[in-house]
């Protein structure tokens, strides 16, 4: 194994989890929950790039990081790349790994299993947009926050009811400067954003990719 199929890699991301992280975010999802905000990363032909890359930026932001936040797309779509970066964050850093993901607990059990000690806290579970989002770090309130290492032990303050403050979304530009956003946005917070953009004169729509896949 020589690639990874990733969407971006950003730092700083504050809106994920606690400190200033590492954000990495797999492209390609086989569970494509219905009213997903990240249409944009589940093409899985898309984001092919080098592991070693991928790796070696990870070693050159850790030093400054507070942790890792991995999400996606689904993560464990490409499980052995999954091991692969979360090793070598291991090799670099002493703080903590957060993972997104959209299958259940018992779905990744073995995953987990066979890699001890590689994630310190796991959300688990689906987007649902037909239950409320009423908790903190949760799209919606069916998905689990669990704590599996002491370093997780951070992530016990996000096990609450969702405040004004958990809404704050991270504005991020790549190379090209395009922007976009991470966190987690209370529902129509981004249908809203758009309209005061319109009223002022600007224009926001989604990637061509997430167009596509909406269209799809």
């Amino acid at each position: 194994m020589s690639d990874v199929r990733i969407s971006r890699l950003h730092f700083p991301v504050t809106t994920l989890g606690p400190g200033r992280r590492v954000g990495l975010w797999f492209q390609g999802c086989s569970i494509r929950c219905a009213g997903c905000i990240s249409v944009d990363t589940w093409d899985a032909g898309e984001g092919q790039v080098s592991l070693a890359d991928v790796i070696a930026e990870l070693a050159r932001l850790a030093p400054a990081a507070d942790g890792l936040t991995v999400s996606g797309g689904e993560p464990f779509d490409q499980p052995d790349a999954l091991a692969a970066l979360l090793t070598a964050w291991r090799s670099v850093s002493s703080r903590s790994i957060f993972l997104f993901t959209g299958y259940e607990r018992d779905a990744i059990a073995p995953w987990l299993s066979a890699h001890p000690g590689l994630v310190d806290a796991v959300m688990t579970g689906p987007f649902r947009s037909d239950l409320p989002q009423s908790q903190a770090l949760r799209g919606s309130d069916n998905q689990q926050l669990e704590i599996l290492s002491e370093l997780g032990a951070e992530f016990h303050s996000f096990d609450r009811a969702a405040g004004d403050a958990d809404r704050r979304l991270d504005v991020l530009f790549d190379e090209a400067g395009h922007a976009w956003f991470a966190g987690i946005p209370a529902r129509g917070d981004l249908g809203r954003l758009r309209r005061i953009l319109a009223l002022r004169g600007h224009h926001a729509e989604m990637s061509d990719r997430a167009a596509r896949e909406r269209a799809s």
